[in-house]
């Protein structure tokens, strides 16, 4: 009878064991497929979301850039900063935000503190050109977005050809810790080439950057300068790294002097130029008395001088058919812009 008794028990937990080993097995199984179901979530967006893009509203599809882009350069997007942009309510931007996770899930994590969400590690742009040239003429125009379902297609059948400049802008990942900097009136650690004989070929310095400047040719950030103590202006192109700083900023663009003086530049006419020559000038530039004058930042009065071509020599010894204008107000400009005088 014991032994009757002992062989079963045995069974019962051999039978048990094998339950078990079942269930174990059917677990990990299940475990392992939410996993892998989960990574898939996180990948096929990329890869699909050229399809869907399309598939979405256009004025849908212009907030889920502006997302975004102000998740990648401002460092955080949230519901109030969607809402206001575009003139929508609340509710609604919370349902743009969902939308956003929903079809790029892992891009942004939500901070708490911030009450943003914040680009994650993996961020990677699946809406908008987040390209340093885009970016950045959507800020020079203070534009919501450069999309437009036309694509390509002129919308009002004009043909219009602009002059293909070189490029000479940082990469995105250089620029966006600079546009955070200045957003959120922080020090900037950088490591940048500059043109001076007197410094080495790649500097590391601390700066903080109050302002952008597009002159035309090129773009600058105008700085407080750790290193010396005063305002200057910086070529983009020439950063190769920078590291936005937990710091907050000593300086700001009310005590750059120059940047928030303006001062007026007055032009005329070459006098090498005939004298119909000077009269069509005089018509080109809406001349008052035959006179230009141009209000404009202290700071950035080269820079003007030099795109209009100005002669800015003594005795106006360069060709006036390649410099067209004078300065008539020279002793006021030159200590503002000595670099730009021949």
């Amino acid at each position: 009878m014991m032994s009757i008794l002992f062989i079963m028990l045995i069974k019962s937990i051999s039978y048990i064991g094998f339950i078990s080993m079942i269930y174990i097995y059917c677990m990990g199984e299940l475990i392992r497929a939410l996993l892998l179901n989960r990574k898939d979530r996180q990948k096929r967006p990329m890869a699909d979301n050229i399809k869907m893009l399309h598939e979405i509203k256009f004025a849908t599809r212009q907030r889920l850039q502006f997302i975004e882009i102000m998740a990648y350069y401002s460092g955080n997007i949230s519901r109030s900063t969607l809402a206001r942009a575009y003139g929508i309510s609340d509710p609604a931007a919370t349902k743009d935000l969902k939308l956003y996770n929903d079809l790029a899930p892992g891009n942004l994590e939500y901070n708490p503190s911030l009450f943003s969400f914040v680009p994650s590690a993996n961020f990677d742009e699946v809406f908008a050109d987040l390209s340093p040239h885009t970016v950045l003429s959507m800020f020079a125009q203070n534009l919501l977005s450069v999309d437009n379902p036309s694509g390509n297609e002129p919308i009002y059948g004009i043909s219009v050809e602009g002059i293909p400049f070189p490029v000479r802008l940082p990469q995105k990942n250089v620029l966006a810790p600079l546009i955070q900097a200045m957003k959120n009136a922080s020090q900037l650690k950088v490591k940048y080439h500059s043109l001076s004989q007197r410094e080495s070929q790649q500097q590391e310095r601390i700066i903080e950057p109050h302002a952008l400047v597009n002159n035309g040719l090129r773009w600058h950030v105008r700085a407080y300068d750790h290193e010396h103590y005063d305002f200057r202006d910086f070529v983009l192109s020439r950063f190769t790294e920078t590291e936005k700083l937990d710091l907050p900023a000593e300086s700001s663009q009310s005590y750059d002097d120059e940047w928030m003086e303006p001062i007026t530049l007055k032009l005329q006419a070459h006098p090498g130029l005939s004298e119909k020559q000077r009269l069509a000038l005089s018509y080109d530039y809406d001349m008052q008395n035959g006179m230009i004058e141009l209000q404009v930042r202290q700071a950035l009065v080269g820079y003007l001088l030099q795109q209009m071509k100005v002669d800015t020599t003594a005795d106006y010894s360069l060709n006036p058919n390649a410099y067209q204008l004078i300065i008539s107000n020279r002793d006021e400009i030159e200590p503002f812009a000595g670099w730009a005088f021949l």
